[in-house]
């Protein structure tokens, strides 16, 4: 049984090293133009390798754009998931939708795909109301709750309030009454 060592110049497994790089720069070309101007040959010159490199450690154009989209979602969801640690109902529901709107506001790829894919992708995805239940904390038999969440956020990503605190009472007034009362 071969043993991956940490490669003598990356420090850590080279494959493994490739695939960050390739991602990474991939990342800033979609953020600066856009999934449909992802272009491995581009790709291949802003990393510094050839195209045949950029396939054997990232894959192809698709590949490529689901794993920076994973990566974004991913660091997401553990930024939110550290903000709701502790909290219960309503005070856990209203922080995991305002992290989570502060956070794909601040992700250029995020946001990137909040203005491609439009709503029916999000709303419609299993996962991302998986994520949504899981982060506000909501029973597994309760799929409508998750989705008006998934609602909410994209609602307050296109047509943001005037100010965050005015998005707090806005959702303190109208979607914490949903989810339980107020803690005593």
């Amino acid at each position: 049984m071969s043993q991956t060592r940490p490669d003598w110049l990356v420090g850590a497994d080279r494959g493994a090293a490739a695939a960050e790089r390739i991602y990474t720069a991939a990342a800033d070309l979609l953020a600066r133009d856009g999934f449909d101007a992802l272009d491995i040959d581009a790709l291949a010159a802003r990393v510094h390798c050839s195209r045949a490199t950029v396939y054997r450690h990232a894959g192809g154009k698709t590949q490529i754009r689901d794993a920076v989209l994973a990566r974004s979602a991913a660091r997401i969801v553990e930024t939110v998931r550290a903000a709701v640690t502790g909290l219960s109902g309503r005070a856990r529901v209203l922080t995991a939708v305002e992290v989570a709107v502060g956070e794909v506001r601040s992700d250029p790829v995020a946001r990137l795909l909040v203005g491609v894919s439009g709503t029916g992708v999000l709303v419609t995805s299993d996962t991302v109301t998986g994520f949504a239940r899981d982060l506000a904390g909501l029973a597994d038999d309760d799929p409508e709750a998750a989705n008006w969440i998934v609602r909410v956020v994209l609602a307050l990503l296109f047509w943001p309030a005037t100010d965050s605190a005015t998005e707090r009472r806005m959702l303190e007034r109208f979607l914490a009454p949903g989810f339980g009362p107020e803690p005593s």
